[in-house]
């Protein structure tokens, strides 16, 4: 297949990266309209929704370094963004895994990245806990980003096993 044509029929998978950012871009205006800070509305024995507003990365990473992090993050996730696009342009449509993978994590990239050039916060809402313990809040670029990590992962192996498997 030629090259150009290859590349292109990568880009299809742009699709789910936009599903992505609508879908995490809705659910997080849903949350800031009905619900407000900090306050949990419990959905199940171990799930909370709750708003909050994360300034720093993962985990809160530099939350309270003083507003500079919002810029570097905001670049970070911006070269990231532009590396994953350039990845998906140029790997093989065959390697259907690494592609979906891609779409996911570039979608929730672009759904974070959002939200910090827009608001400099990243909009977070589901709250997942157990025993008095709370996983840190998260939301659907979060989780995108975390599924399109785990397919690369498995992508890698795949490949490693075998090289001539393009179906999956």
């Amino acid at each position: 297949m030629n090259e150009s044509r290859a590349a292109s029929r990568n880009l299809r998978w742009l699709w789910l990266t936009a599903a992505v950012l609508l879908l995490d871009q809705g659910t997080k205006q849903l949350a800031e309209r009905m619900m407000e800070l900090h306050e949990p509305i419990r959905l199940l024995p171990f799930l909370n929704l709750t708003l909050t507003y994360n300034t720093g990365a993962a985990f809160s990473l530099l939350s309270s370094a003083g507003g500079w992090q919002r810029w570097f993050f905001a670049g970070l996730a911006a070269v990231v963004s532009v590396v994953l696009l350039v990845w998906l342009w140029r790997a093989s449509p065959r390697e259907r895994w690494l592609l979906c993978g891609l779409a996911l994590v570039l979608g929730g990239a672009l759904g974070n990245l959002w939200d910090r050039l827009a608001i400099g916060a990243v909009v977070d809402f589901i709250d997942l806990h157990y025993a008095g313990r709370h996983w840190p809040a998260f939301n659907v670029a979060d989780s995108a980003i975390c599924v399109g990590a785990a397919l690369l992962i498995i992508s890698t192996f795949r490949d490693a096993g075998d090289p001539s498997d393009d179906d999956g």
